[in-house]
């Protein structure tokens, strides 16, 4: 039986397990603090060493490739390097999940972000072209196709950790800020990238400075394997473990027969996000200097402005969730996306003050993106939870986050709206995936153990059987 079939049929209620009335009637306690904490540290560096390429990536292009190449091809090249990263993800995901899975979260957790460290520091040491010809970009290459099997692993991998720990009534608060703490990373690459333009002249951050952002990075990464060893698996994976219905066949497998709706809907969500991540945040600095002359330094403090509203975005999000419920959240924080970005490429390039203020304002909307996770992580049952969501997840950004870059500057030659008029349709995607099922229900974290819905106090209990045999109570948020 699929969830999607559960959500809608109402079937007998799986009984609770003993651990059930502690589970969803506790507070964040002391370990829960630790555990978002560290968790949300490690996603921070992480993630700062999966973005801070495209920060520096005028700067990229111009040493990794030949001087005498059109600069509409150069760039075109370079983000076609930070695409490679994400068409790495589902590779590195399937594989982190499947193990994490089999032998436990924590233990994927902690490789995860050594994988993408080690990178990391190497880009920063790399020669340029100059020094060694064509083989710079393929070095290049190689290295974020590193990177993007390590951030495959990480993000689904820190949000079904994180979402089996906490208190079924602090379930979206938690994913937002594990969320808040995982954009927190590209907060921190843009403040780095703000600091490098202010503190060198051009010519020094194409000279050496640029490699400071990546060595720092690699630094960081590797500290935070360290600290992730102070993390416990999660007691949902234990229970799995102790009653010994950890997954029996290949995880993937069972996805793929029993969960394909649910793959389908975090793919589709999963396209949203990464329209908002891509687009706005990302992409949005080099679309400032190229298309509007906005100078770096000034494109890349409204950047850092959007990036820290987007991170009390995501924070609010989640809050917002656990009272009023993740389809409520969805509706109004996607119709806002669709308002806010017209409002802020439609008055570009404006003045400082107006691009400060538009941008941090679809950056806030922005934040809508933590009813990604909040959705997606439930959708799957525990013995498959971890594979269900890194396939769906990674798959889809893989596609559409990789590719996001090369369209759009293909497509700015004709349109300089471009930008605007993808994150709109997006946005306008994620509203009307807001009126499914799963966008309100799923499975609960732990078999008979569903969190309170927002507002009302009450539980969805419908029961859903696991396709490995475990039974998993439903969730309604």
């Amino acid at each position: 039986m699929t969830p999607e079939a559960t959500l809608h049929d109402g079937a007998q209620t799986a009984p609770s397990a003993p651990s059930a009335p502690s589970s969803t009637s506790r507070t964040l306690g002391a370990s829960d603090y630790k555990t978002l904490a560290l968790s949300a540290l490690g996603g921070t560096l992480e993630f700062y060493d999966f973005v801070i390429y495209v920060f520096f990536a005028t700067v990229v292009g111009a040493l990794f490739f030949p001087a005498d190449m059109p600069d509409w091809l150069r760039q075109l090249q370079t983000f076609g390097i930070f695409a490679a990263g994400y068409l790495a993800r589902p590779v590195g995901g399937i594989v982190i999940a499947h193990f994490g899975d089999i032998f436990g979260r924590k233990r994927m957790f902690t490789l995860s972000i050594f994988l993408m460290a080690a990178p990391t520091l190497v880009i920063g040491l790399l020669p340029t072209y100059a020094s060694i010809g064509v083989a710079a970009p393929l070095l290049l290459l190689a290295m974020r196709v590193l990177q993007g099997a390590a951030i495959g692993g990480e993000m689904p991998g820190a949000w079904v950790f994180v979402g089996e720990h906490v208190p079924a009534r602090r379930y979206g608060f938690g994913i937002g800020m594990l969320t808040s703490g995982i954009t927190g990373g590209i907060l921190l690459g843009s403040l780095v990238a703000v600091a490098i333009n202010r503190h060198y002249s051009p010519e020094q951050v194409s000279g050496f400075a640029w490699r400071l952002p990546f060595i720092l990075g690699g630094v960081f990464g590797l500290v935070s394997v360290y600290l992730r060893r102070f993390l416990h698996e999660t007691p949902v994976f234990k229970e799995l473990a102790g009653r010994r219905t950890v997954a029996r066949e290949l995880p993937l497998r069972t996805v793929l027969r029993e969960h394909r709706l649910a793959c389908v809907y975090v793919a589709l969500l999963t396209w949203v996000l990464s329209a908002a991540i891509v687009v706005v945040v990302l992409y949005t600095p080099t679309y400032l200097q190229k298309v509007h002359h906005i100078p770096a330094a000034l494109a890349l403090e409204a950047n850092a402005l959007a990036t820290l509203t987007l991170t009390l975005g995501c924070m609010l999000a989640g809050w917002a969730s656990d009272r009023i419920g993740t389809r409520a959240v969805m509706l109004v924080g996607w119709g806002g996306l669709f308002a806010t970005a017209y409002l802020f490429y439609t008055g570009l390039p404006g003045t400082p003050s107006t691009l400060y203020a538009h941008y941090a304002l679809v950056g806030l909307f922005v934040g809508t993106i933590a009813t990604v996770p909040i959705a997606g992580v439930r959708a799957f049952p525990a013995p498959v939870r971890f594979t269900g969501l890194s396939f769906a997840y990674n798959m889809s950004y893989a596609v559409f986050g990789g590719l996001t870059p090369v369209i759009l500057t293909l497509w700015l030659q004709r349109d300089s709206m471009a930008p605007a008029h993808y994150v709109a349709v997006l946005a306008g995607l994620g509203f009307l995936l807001a009126f499914l099922p799963l966008a309100a229900r799923g499975h609960a974290m732990r078999d008979g153990v569903a969190p309170e819905a927002g507002g009302t106090g009450a539980a969805g209990a419908a029961g859903a059987i696991g396709a490995t045999g475990g039974g998993s109570a439903t969730m309604s948020r």
